[in-house]
Formats: structure tokens, sequence, C-alpha cells
């Protein structure tokens, strides 16, 4: 090991990340201690990695932290998540910041002090790529001054900020390609909580735990949308049709437009959302390179709705992954997603079908989809089970498990597998 070259020594320190794990490797030699001052990369403190952070008192974690940090002269990623630890002193962790600033490509940051530190006043015009700050507060952005030339990735989670200083530190990032909001605390001036973001760079989009009146999204480059857990009334997507990746996981939303162009979608996710069909089909239907459709734990507006299998073949001829859980409606026992008409969904090899309440028609209705789709290789079944099941419900499990057995008798090509909650 002492035949190895000093940097690549620091290399093999930086793969360690975790501070403690640091300061015992670089202590088997002078010259893993010199790697470690020289060549040292990546450093990360983390209350989550060792229970001694938590057992120190603010003010010695602050000594020990500061000691390690002062000990390197080349970190490129910084990594301080101190989420059940007391509140710093802010001109310490200022002066963490200060003196790697010059040489940080990476900073996480999730440190509660008093007062709060102003990130972007520290690190702004200098080469940072990617930050992620979470429980602090962001007031007052200035785009001209508390720029990011080199910034392409920002995670605001838990922060503070008003729409207009949201907008106006994205107009800072010129380069920025991601976005992660999560859980932001939006301050308004007015009754009506509005976010307006534009970006001619941003290529994926992460919003989750958001309330809001209105949101709209103007990015032109923009390829991945992905939304969880929000409340919104309108929310519009205006771009050049860019779009490949659309998620929406829990959503409640009265207004909903990504745009007239989405021919390049390939990918729509769709779960735990109440669907207007005609108008989302009306979205999407252009969308003819469509690969991956999934419409899961789907609630529909109108209850006469259905989403047909014709539909689907015939207006995404090259889908290949298609996932639908099974739902029927109350007192006529039609489902949502039926097996009208003849088409085949000739492309599609992965299928998967789940059931929040099992019946005796699940197993036909699979049955159905299995006839087409002639191309299928695998097939994943969903289901869930409830721990004191019912004499009915054992009974409709096994007999669905014994369909089961006999369809795949007849299907050998196909690779079945069985989830069940």
């Amino acid at each position: 090991m002492e035949n190895l070259p000093v940097e690549v020594i620091g290399n093999i320190l930086s793969q360690l990340k975790a501070a403690r794990d640091v300061l015992v490797a670089s202590a088997i030699s002078r010259k893993w201690r010199e790697a470690c001052r020289k060549h040292l990369h990546t450093l990360s403190f983390s209350s989550n990695d060792w229970h001694i952070y938590r057992d120190l008192t603010t003010s010695r974690l602050e000594i020990l932290i500061t000691q390690t940090i002062f000990q390197t002269s080349a970190l490129q990623a910084l990594s301080i998540l101190m989420e059940d630890v007391e509140e710093f002193s802010a001109s310490t962790v200022i002066a963490w910041l200060m003196y790697t600033r010059e040489t940080l490509r990476k900073l996480f940051y999730n440190v509660r002090t008093m007062p709060n530190v102003n990130i972007l006043d520290i690190c702004g015009r200098q080469k940072l790529e990617i930050l992620e700050l979470a429980h602090n507060s962001i007031a007052g952005v200035e785009p001209n001054y508390q720029r990011f030339p080199c910034l392409k990735s920002l995670s605001l989670s838990y922060v503070s900020i008003s729409a207009l200083d949201l907008n106006l530190l994205l107009s800072a990032c010129p380069k920025i390609e991601t976005l992660e909001l999560i859980n932001p605390e939006i301050t308004m001036s007015d009754a009506q909580v509005t976010v307006e973001l534009n970006s001619s760079t941003l290529k994926s989009v992460y919003v989750e735990a958001i309330s809001l009146d209105k949101f709209i999204l103007e990015a032109d480059g923009i390829e991945c949308l992905h939304l969880k857990d929000c409340a919104l009334e309108v929310f519009e997507l205006i771009g050049k049709g860019t779009l490949k990746h659309f998620k929406i996981d829990d959503v409640s939303v009265i207004h909903l437009d990504i745009g007239e162009t989405v021919e390049n979608l390939e990918i729509v996710d769709i779960s735990n959302f109440t669907i207007i069909w005609p108008k989302f089909y009306q979205m999407i239907s252009r969308s003819s390179n469509l690969k991956r459709l999934r419409l899961w734990d789907v609630m529909f507006d109108d209850e006469d709705e259905i989403v047909d299998l014709e539909t689907i073949a015939t207006c995404f001829p090259h889908l290949s992954h298609l996932s639908l859980s099974y739902d029927v409606r109350d007192g006529d026992g039609v489902l949502h997603f039926g097996l009208q008409g003849s088409s085949y969904l000739q492309n599609v090899i992965v299928l998967q079908l789940g059931w929040t309440v099992i019946n005796d028609l699940f197993s036909h209705w699979v049955e159905g989809l299995l006839k087409r789709t002639p191309n299928l290789k695998k097939l994943v079944i969903h289901g869930i089970v409830s721990e004191a099941k019912s004499d009915e419900e054992c009974r409709m499990l096994a007999n669905f498990t014994t369909s089961m057995v006999e369809l795949m008798r007849r299907y050998t090509h196909v690779d079945p597998h069985f989830k069940y909650e």
C-alpha cells in the first residue's frame, strides 16, 4: 500500500466519504495523512452515519468538523447533514464554507444556524455544479451578484423562499439542468400563491409536497417532469415539445396542461390520481412514440369512463411496458380498463397488473390481456391481501391461484412474478 502514489491514496480516501472513516484510514501512515491533506476530494459529516455526533455538545462537534475540514486543501464535494443536532454558530459554518468554496463542485448542506447563513452570498460566483439545501431560508436574491455560472443541479428541501426569489435564483443559474423542490415554504405578498418559473436550460424537474393556486413552468428543453404529493389548482407546462418522461403520483389538480406538442413523450406514469380520461387522453393521444404507460390506482372523474385496449393499441404502437391496476365500478361489475376491440399490443414485452379488491373476474381480465400481447416476456401481478381474510377472500384467492397455474401452462414463454402486500 505504501507504494501507491499519493494521488491514488487520495482517491481511495475520497471513496470512503464519511469523515470518521477517512480519519481512521488516514492514520495508517504519514503518506496517507499527506494524501488526506492534499488529495482528499470528498468529505461527509452526517448525523445518520455515526451516533456519536448526536452525543457530542454542539461546540465540541463544531470543533471536530472544523479541525477535519481545515486539514484538507482540495475538497470538491462537501456534505454536512446534521438533522438532529442543535443550531450551530453561524460564524463557524461560514468559516467552513469560506475555506472550501474555491475548490467545491458539490455542496450538500442541511445545518441549522442562528442567524441564518446566506449560502448564495458565500458560494455565488464560484465553481459549484451541484447544490442541495435543506431547512434553510433564502431571501433577497440578487442574480447579478449571487450568480452560479457552473451550477447544473439545484435541490431545495424544506426551504423558505418567495416565488419571486425562486425564479430569480433560476435566472442566476444559466446552465441549470435539474431542479428539485421538496416541501418548500413559498412565501407570497398576496393571498393567491402563484409560482412562475422560467428556464431555457432545465431538463428535469421534480416537485414534491407543494400546495399552490397556480404553478406555471416555462422550460423549452424539459425532458422529465415528476409531480408528487402536490395540491394545485392550476399547473401549466410551457415548452417546445421536448418532454419525454411525465409522472404524476398522488396529486390533486383542477387544471392540468402539459402543452399541445407531446410527440416526444416516451413514458407516462400516473398513480393515485383522479383523472378526466377524455381530456387527459386528448393531451397524450399524439404521443405515437410512447413506450411505457402506467395507470395505477387511478380514479375516474366520470364513473362511465372506460379506457379500452383498442385505444391504447392503435394510438401507442411502440408501447413495450404496460401497467394497469384492476378496478370495477360499483354495482355493474364493468371494468374501467376494458378489453374492447381486437387490435394486438404487438410490442408489449412487460405487463404489470394489479388489484385492490380481488374478485372472480380478475383472472378472466388477465387472460384477456395475455391474448392481446402475443410477444409478452414478463408478467407481474400485484395484489393486496388483508391479514384478516374472510372466507370469501380466501376462496377468491384460491380460485385465482388455480386459474393462474392453468393459464401459465398455456403461456410457457411468459415469465410470471407475483407480488403481494
